[in-house]
């Protein structure tokens, strides 16, 4: 794995980003066409197309555990030498001291790899983010892939097979908990199968504008966490969760509502036809992106139930609308914990604490 030079890059002019008209119409005639186009598909084709197009070495292999271990061990070193002392230093409530390491760490994780994917696309020769049709320019099964992509892609492929591990067994359950397993799922998925196939280009970009989302939330939730410690209230967290919670709302429709599908589909369902007619796995891949979409959908629908609950003053205060609410809630998911970290049969308390908890959600 090479770094890039610019002289690598095809330089051509920019297309206009299309509308959300022009995705639908020209995806709608594209993708049918495509596929009765695809008279031998089928279990056998796929194979053969895997295993013609699919490049990924053992050693690659080999550091994507590494790395998803390193994970685990740097949010638990983190968690117990850093996150958690300063917690009760600060005097935390019990509910937001458990919560906090949590968006601590996810905080320090996001920042970082949005960052490097920011430097990657506005601080190089990249020219994806301003012509995402770019992505499939050259393209060539097996190509180099350059190393400062690689890096990122171990990092991001390696942080989200740590985050299925982590949702199941280390994070505090949420209503959406079962989603997010789901996306993690899905995004590791697309992450392998696009360094595998060469679409790494475009999983930059993916990249990119998604992870911004996640530095807001977590940012949001901490100040929720810390407006009320020790005793006392402090306006500037209270301040800052609002400003947090403003900015989330407005990035997550831009970035992933409107950049994704008008620059990321644009590109996937459209251009890549033009730029390589047999382009493999062409429906795999789009019908991954399109989940990720309709996931970004459901979301956005818990931030709308969170603006009309304020506009309506039926919320006074910024929380996570996906945590099981009310303060017995909470305690009775605190021991429900508990019991099933003590508990052989863990399928049976599961399902108990499944119960009890909606049961105890309306608080």
């Amino acid at each position: 794995m090479d770094s890039h030079t610019g002289d690598d890059m095809s330089v051509g002019e920019v297309e206009p980003m299309p509308g959300y008209a022009d995705l639908i119409t020209r995806a709608s005639t594209v993708m049918p066409s495509a596929l009765r186009g695809c008279s031998t598909c089928g279990l056998e084709l796929s194979k053969r197309t895997l295993l013609d197009n699919a490049y990924i070495t053992w050693t690659e292999i080999g550091l994507f555990f590494i790395c998803a271990v390193m994970w685990t061990q740097i949010r638990r070193g983190l968690t117990e030498c850093l996150f958690q002392p300063f917690a009760q230093w600060c005097s935390l409530q019990p509910k937001d001291s458990a919560k906090m390491p949590e968006s601590s760490w996810k905080l320090v994780f996001y920042t970082m790899s949005w960052s490097y994917s920011t430097y990657l696309l506005f601080f190089t020769n990249y020219t994806f983010f301003h012509d995402p049709p770019s992505v499939f320019y050259e393209w060539k099964r097996g190509m180099t892939v350059p190393t400062d992509i690689a890096i990122a892609y171990l990092i991001q492929g390696s942080f989200y097979g740590h985050s299925i591990y982590a949702t199941v067994y280390m994070d505090a359950w949420r209503k959406d908990s079962t989603v997010m397993v789901v996306h993690h799922v899905i995004t590791l998925a697309l992450i392998t199968f696009s360094y595998a196939f060469r679409f790494h280009n475009i999983g930059l970009l993916v990249l990119f504008l998604h992870d911004i989302n996640d530095i807001q939330l977590e940012f949001t939730k901490l100040n929720v966490y810390f407006k009320t410690r020790g005793g006392g209230y402090y306006l500037i967290n209270d301040i800052l969760s609002n400003m947090g919670s403003v900015s989330f709302s407005i990035t997550w429709f831009w970035f992933r509502l409107y950049w994704f599908p008008l620059k990321v589909l644009y590109a996937t369902c459209v251009s890549s036809l033009q730029s390589v007619p047999n382009i493999p796995f062409y429906f795999f891949f789009n019908s991954l992106l399109l989940t990720l979409l309709c996931m970004n959908i459901y979301w956005f629908l818990y931030i709308v139930a969170f603006v009309a609950k304020v506009l309506t003053g039926q919320m006074k205060d910024v929380k996570d609308l996906r945590e099981y609410e009310g303060e017995e809630g909470a305690m009775r998911a605190a021991t429900l914990l508990k019991v099933q970290q003590q508990s052989k049969d863990a399928g049976h308390l599961n399902n108990s604490a499944e119960t009890q908890l909606n049961n105890s959600t309306e608080g």
